[in-house]
């Protein structure tokens, strides 16, 4: 009986470490995409543009209402 509680045993703890083994083993041999990373830096860039650009209208709109209101 002690025969067959071990091999219970074996079967039930042997998967959990094998799923830890090959989760190990995927961050491991993960690598780098360059490609993802330019795409990412690219999206980034595009929203720091659109940042620029509306901040740069804002700042003119306002310089124009001023001269505006100052020419009257």
């Amino acid at each position: 009986m002690s025969s067959e509680q071990s091999i219970n045993i074996k079967s039930t703890v042997t998967p959990e470490i094998e799923d830890t083994i090959k989760d190990d083993l995927k961050k491991i041999q993960k690598r780098v995409d360059i490609n993802d990373l330019l795409f990412k830096i690219r999206e980034k860039e595009k929203v720091q543009r659109k940042e620029n650009l509306l901040f740069f209208c804002l700042i003119a709109s306002v310089i124009v209402i001023t001269g505006i209101i100052a020419s009257l």
